[in-house]
């Protein structure tokens, strides 16, 4: 059998090289160089890239050998996943490479930002002594606002405490006890904008999170206030934060993302009171090392069959054949059930029912948290992090099987209990020769509709004319209804609609629709469809 060969795109560290060069035949390519990388792909078993090398739809049909892509370092902006996946490619990255790099360098941006040091470096180089210019302010029993209690998060918290800072945080997917062991005040965003001095962004990138902190955010903010971005950009507004430093409301800020990249300008950047930087939050050679190290480890996990942990997309070997289909389906009803629940739960089970449950079908446990928690956390979730990030929530997390399935063949159900005592289910089967996934049932009412990318749930006290009110608010935002169900618990009681729409609600329009019918719960979704 011959050696698999690996093409090396891009400048990985040696530690990688050597993993990579006791095993397989390695080759070096540019792979900026298109017009060289193209006929490289064409035997080869796996790429490793990082930022500069594009693998996109053409690329993937040069690579008829193809098994695997791995990015070394955490953004997949230059790899079409969805093609790899139509190709049947497994797509690996190094989810948390990066996690400490990225909170050092927000620390970083911090102290820069509240000692003037690149304004004072860049007046002392000019032949200025100019100290009462640049007069800082001390962290010490300053409040820090961190918003998002992930990992780096986290890792930024504990570092601003060892300033003597008091922080608080506001992420609604933590409960209060899991911030209490890390000594940190959970808000509400309103509280936090009120109380904090400097404020630090970490969290994921979403339809919820993008413009967060807005206008009228940014009217709210104690004054003075210190902002710093080191997480996704377009989650601060940069056009209101460059108003609110204008007025004066917002003393100073660090921006190390920004909306579009690359950015070389932006309305940031004539303000001396900001620090900007071109996205170096993992830019560091550790980080480098360990992205390196951790797509080798998982490229020789591909290559061998094996099961791959950080696949972004197909999973390898050890999985069965008929349990692979159900590896999106069980991340989607995750994702459905952490927008329905608007939390995390105390409990979760994740049950799976039918005949698939005589097969090993813990990866479809691993894969419904992985949905839970994919949007709620600034770090990439994979199957290893997702149970350590429902521990860190303080979630027990069970895996019930049943080999009985009374209404559907196959069946994977998620049954969560909020702290409040609040039952939260979600259940999705497969369908047909082509194995089409169905969500079949939503906290006790039956249903069966397709799951699509935007999706939105309203559940209202049954009475005639909710439908067309929905249908009309909709019509006249200019937004698409692809399907809908309506389903009930009895007449006059409980009833619950389903949609699939065009394109994304903008969360004017759920609360629109939400308080014009008397919804108790209206929430949306976009899921991740291939």
């Amino acid at each position: 059998m011959p050696t698999p060969v690996v093409l090396v795109a891009e400048e990985l560290s040696p530690a990688a090289i050597a993993q990579l060069e006791s095993a397989y035949e390695v080759r070096h390519i540019d792979g900026a160089d298109r017009a060289a990388l193209l006929p490289a792909l064409v035997d080869v078993d796996a790429v490793i890239v990082r930022s500069a090398t594009k693998i996109d739809a053409e690329a993937l049909a040069h690579a008829p050998n193809l098994r695997v892509v791995a990015r070394a370092g955490v953004g997949l902006d230059n790899v079409d996943v969805d093609a790899a996946t139509k190709a049947g490619v497994m797509v690996v990255n190094a989810p948390s490479s990066n996690i400490i790099s990225a909170a050092e360098h927000a620390v970083g941006l911090l102290l820069s930002v509240a000692r003037h040091v690149p304004q004072a470096m860049a007046s002392l180089k000019a032949g200025e002594w100019k100290r009462s210019k640049f007069t800082g302010a001390e962290l010490y029993q300053k409040v820090a606002g961190i918003l998002g209690l992930g990992r780096i998060g986290v890792l930024v918290a504990q570092r601003l405490a060892a300033f003597g800072m008091q922080v608080i945080a506001y992420d609604p997917y933590v409960p209060t006890a899991r911030a209490a062991q890390l000594g940190v005040r959970l808000v509400s965003l309103e509280e936090l904008l009120a109380e904090a001095d400097f404020i630090s962004v970490h969290l994921p990138k979403t339809a919820e999170t993008a413009g967060l902190l807005g206008e009228r955010e940014l009217r709210l903010v104690k004054p003075g206030v210190r902002i710093i971005n080191a997480a996704r950009g377009g989650i601060v507004d940069e056009h209101a934060l460059a108003q609110a430093l204008k007025d004066g409301r917002v003393a100073g800020a660090g921006i190390d993302v920004f909306a579009t990249e690359p950015c070389t300008d932006s309305p940031l950047f004539g303000f001396p009171n900001v620090v900007v930087t071109p996205h170096l939050g993992a830019s560091t050679h550790e980080a480098q090392e360990k992205a390196g190290t951790q797509v080798a480890k998982s490229v020789r996990l591909a290559l061998a069959g094996e099961f791959v942990p950080d696949a972004v997309n197909v999973q390898g070997g050890s999985v069965h054949e008929d349990v692979k289909p159900g590896l999106p389906l069980a991340e989607n009803l995750g994702r459905i059930f952490t927008a329905l629940a608007g939390g995390v739960a105390a409990r979760l089970d994740v049950e799976v029912r039918g005949e698939i449950a005589a097969h090993d079908v813990r990866v479809l446990q691993l894969a419904a948290l992985k949905g839970v928690f994919s949007g709620i956390v600034e770090e990439t979730v994979t199957y290893v992090n997702a149970p350590l990030l429902a521990t860190e929530r303080g979630a027990e997390v069970s895996l019930v099987t049943e080999a009985e399935s009374p209404d559907w063949r196959n069946l994977v159900s998620l049954r969560g209990t909020l702290p409040g005592g609040q039952v939260v289910s979600v259940s999705g089967t497969l369908t047909g020769p082509r194995q089409i996934e169905k969500l079949v049932e939503v906290n006790g009412f039956d249903m069966e509709i397709e799951p699509a990318e935007h999706m939105a749930f309203f559940t209202y006290t049954d009475r005639p004319g909710i439908v067309g009110v929905v249908g009309q608010i909709l019509g006249s935002e200019g937004i698409n209804i692809a399907s809908m169900q309506v389903c009930r618990d009895a007449r006059g009681g409980h009833a619950l609609i389903v949609l699939t729409v065009d394109s994304a609600l903008p969360p004017v329009v759920l609360d629109d629709i939400t308080s014009t019918i008397g919804a108790v719960v209206g929430r949306t979704v976009d899921l991740e469809m291939s």
